[in-house]
């Protein structure tokens, strides 16, 4: 695929996935992040959240799914991504990851995208905003 050279304020795109039980757990073996809360019914159901729920990060990369293959799209480097968590995700929810432009800086090569995480009832689970720059720029400008 062939690298965007121009982006519109407002333009969006969107992916969607169901968190299944073997997210959470091929997660928790990638990343290490062994916390109960997200392996263990028992200990989880103790807990403020009632229930075993989802790691925020791996809710989180969903975003990254889209910045990689939707919007920007490939060549998207990440330069910042700031993320609030404001809702859990638990095994079996629905969520798709919005990625919005912002602001596009076509002398520098930087999109600035608002993005959001909302589960099956459209609330939002993880808000934030990403930086990003386009490679073909470093290349240009090395």
């Amino acid at each position: 695929m062939e690298e965007r050279k121009s982006f519109v304020v407002g333009e969006e795109s969107s992916m969607s996935k169901t968190v299944s039980d073997e997210d959470i757990r091929t997660f928790a073996r990638i990343s290490g992040d062994v916390n109960p809360l997200h392996l263990d019914d028992e200990y989880a159901r103790s807990t403020v959240f009632g229930g075993r729920i989802a790691h925020g990060m791996l809710v989180a990369s969903l975003i990254s799914a889209v910045i990689g293959k939707c919007l920007p799209g490939p060549g998207a480097i990440y330069m910042g991504q700031e993320l609030r968590f404001v809702a859990p995700v638990r095994p079996g929810d629905t969520i798709t990851a919005i990625v919005r432009v912002e602001a596009w800086d076509d002398v520098k090569g930087r999109v600035t995208l608002a993005t959001e995480v909302r589960n099956q009832n459209g609330e939002a689970v993880v808000t934030g905003m990403a930086k990003v720059v386009m490679a073909s720029y470093l290349q240009k400008h090395k």
